[in-house]
């Protein structure tokens, strides 16, 4: 049986009316940009996340840019964030010429170590970018303080956890600013790139709500400043409206599918040799991705897809041994935890439609090759 490492058609299957509904009403207004589906979309994500603005843009990436831009952060600051995420949070820091600081992550949990954060403050620091990797939140009780003991900003990287929750709150909505993405693969995704931008404070939202059109918000054609064109088309918004009410019982789902891995590998006696993420008290995840810890990973992996089973290394390369990054001077060997992550990691197919005869024959495939 082959297994994907994700199926969308199910989810398009099951809302497929609710899918030609929306994309009809948006047809018949012929308002593609922006307009009333942006705005109610943004509304309901923003009460659903608890965030008092949500602002919607063209992705993820542009998300974190926004964000770092409306707080005027560029040349000479620095920003410290994790080595052990997707390009675009570094990539971010860089496009507005500060400096990306790399820090070691927590082996249990993949996510930024906060002993780590408070060691590589200094006088430049001005935000603190934690990732909340594969929908697991990260630690942000200690992050939050040591932001408010040294006056940086804490902007979350929220792009794989939508709906996952930190002592109750919504990640994204902890920090200054929340920073998601709704690329098809997300939990929440849309048909192309989209993105979303929360934050709690009424000034840096207005900001980012400028930014995002050029900087004439809210008089067209008159610009308070230099922004540029990151604006979320009603398509995306229209499809996103019908998932957002899945989205609880699809995190659940997921839970129950990793509770399951964790049950048959458990009965075959290979809970030692497949390691999950560790999940503190504090936190309920979503797992956008259902990401392990394996023995011979490159074999496994190659094992797994000759019986026609999805699976995928993330990430194969940490950001401080990226070549773009070179001249920061973090070379191999300098933030270990992450570096042997990054040789250990698999992620398995997860996904709410995923069933229990496809879980059994990866955990199959998985004890065949572990013995």
């Amino acid at each position: 049986m082959a297994v994907p490492l994700l199926d969308l058609k199910p989810q398009y299957q099951a809302l497929q009316a609710d899918f030609d509904a929306a994309i009809a009403r948006v047809v018949a207004s012929q308002r593609f940009i922006m307009g009333p589906e942006v705005t109610s979309f943004e509304e309901e994500v923003a009460s659903y996340l608890g965030a008092n603005h949500a602002i919607g843009c063209a992705s993820g990436s542009d998300a974190l840019l926004l964000a770092l831009w409306a707080l005027e952060i560029g040349p000479g600051d620095e920003v410290i964030t994790t080595p052990f995420t997707f390009f675009a949070t570094a990539g971010a820091v860089s496009r507005l010429g500060a400096k990306p600081v790399f820090v070691d992550i927590e082996p249990g949990t993949f996510n930024i170590d906060p002993a780590a954060v408070e060691a590589a403050i200094t006088p430049n620091t001005k935000a603190v970018i934690p990732v909340h990797i594969f929908g697991l939140p990260a630690n942000m009780d200690a992050l939050l303080e040591i932001g408010e003991r040294h006056g940086v900003r804490i902007i979350e990287d929220a792009a794989q956890s939508i709906g996952a929750t930190w002592r109750g709150r919504q990640t994204g909505t902890l920090g200054d600013f929340g920073c998601f993405s709704f690329f098809p693969s997300k939990n929440l995704g849309c048909w192309g790139d989209g993105g979303l931008v929360t934050a709690m404070e009424d000034d840096i939202a207005e900001v980012v709500k400028q930014l995002r059109v050029h900087g004439n918000y809210p008089r067209k054609y008159y610009h308070a400043r230099v922004g540029c064109n990151s604006r979320l088309d009603a398509m995306q918004a229209a499809v996103l409206r019908v998932k957002l009410p899945h989205l609880d019982s699809w995190g659940a789902a997921r839970r129950d599918k990793v509770a399951g891995y964790k049950a048959r590998l458990a009965d075959r006696g290979l809970s030692e040799q497949v390691r999950f993420q560790e999940i503190p008290d504090e936190a309920v995840p979503v797992y956008h991705q259902c990401v392990v810890r394996v023995p011979r990973r490159d074999d496994l992996m190659a094992h797994l897809k000759s019986k026609g089973i999805g699976c995928a290394i993330y990430y194969p390369r940490p950001l401080h041994m990226q070549e773009c990054f070179a001249d920061l001077g973090q070379v191999e060997g300098s933030l270990p935890v992450t570096e042997t992550a990054c040789a250990e990691v698999l992620a398995l197919p997860v996904f709410p439609e995923l069933s229990g005869d496809q879980q059994d024959e990866v955990v199959d495939a998985i004890a065949e090759f572990l013995g």
